[in-house]
């Protein structure tokens, strides 16, 4: 068998991975949903066709959208997350015994339902009894939140479709208002090397700058995403994540993680120079 699964991440590049078994595909009200099983990155899940995750690298991610803003407030107790229907980004919060709640806002379903049945890696946690699942549109969800939340993590897809309202002013406006006066907003933030991506970064930092004191981005190397080169953005009403990491009081929790470190926390934000001149130009 030589069939291969192929992503355009421009017009002049493309990522291929071999196939062995195409698990499931279904259309939802919203997207084409497919599981595939590589040779190389074990499972893998596609909405309209484009990765999501991988059972290899999904580590990555979901410890460095969770873990950087966890260690830099280790009092955070009531989280919201909007999109992250695979359930990674669940799985790792629900590590840490403090968390009180965690409310998970996924506009599509059928997205949890796959990947409860297919990639229990990630999906696993999301029947937590401190997990409240809210199956609907996240922009309108978080319109009706005000100062009730420490933390807010926007685990969308890219900008169009189904994920294009969590890129826009209104969005992180609102999100500010959910947020009580601690509160922290991390979002994944785009890759800065194709001129796509990179502009989508832009305007989305752009808008985040708009309404948090504290704005960072900071960087991880996902090898199945767009370049590899993946960015998030870490906005905060209080929180610096660097001068507010407090090293000995998150390894006292001795949490178990592929990815992430104190030292990774450190080195992640520490940019580029092309990068560091793409946030100036959206600032």
């Amino acid at each position: 068998m030589n069939v291969w699964y192929t992503e355009e991440h421009t017009p002049g590049v493309r990522l291929s991975m071999k196939i062995e078994q195409h698990l499931y595909s279904g259309q939802s009200e919203f997207q084409k949903i497919d599981v595939l099983q590589t040779t190389e990155f074990g499972k893998l899940l596609t909405l309209d066709g484009l990765v999501m995750l991988t059972e290899k690298d999904e580590f990555i991610y979901h410890d460095m959208i969770v873990h950087v803003p966890m260690a830099t407030n280790p009092n955070i107790k009531k989280v919201l997350v909007i999109g992250a229907g695979d359930g990674g980004t669940v799985r790792e919060l629900t590590k840490y015994e403090t968390i009180e709640q965690i409310d998970m806002v996924e506009i599509d379903k059928m997205v949890v339902d796959v990947c409860q049945e297919f990639i229990p890696l990630t999906a696993s946690k999301l029947t937590d009894p401190r997990v409240n699942l809210f199956f609907e549109d996240g922009l309108k969800f978080v319109r009706t939140k005000e100062n009730e939340y420490d933390l807010i993590i926007v685990d969308s897809t890219d900008p169009f479709g189904p994920g294009e309202g969590l890129f826009t002013k209104e969005f992180y406006g609102n999100c500010y208002n959910a947020l009580n006066e601690d509160g922290i907003l991390v979002n994944q933030h785009e890759s800065p090397f194709y001129a796509e991506y990179a502009l989508s970064m832009q305007r989305a930092h752009n808008r985040i700058v708009e309404f948090f004191p504290n704005c960072h981005v900071y960087q991880a190397h996902i090898p199945t995403y767009p370049s590899g080169h993946w960015l998030f953005g870490f906005a905060s009403k209080k929180f610096d994540p660097i001068k507010d990491l407090d090293v000995a009081a998150w390894n006292a929790l001795d949490l178990k993680t592929k990815y992430y470190n104190t030292e990774i926390h450190v080195g992640s934000f520490a940019l580029p120079n092309y990068v560091k001149e793409q946030l100036e130009d959206a600032e």
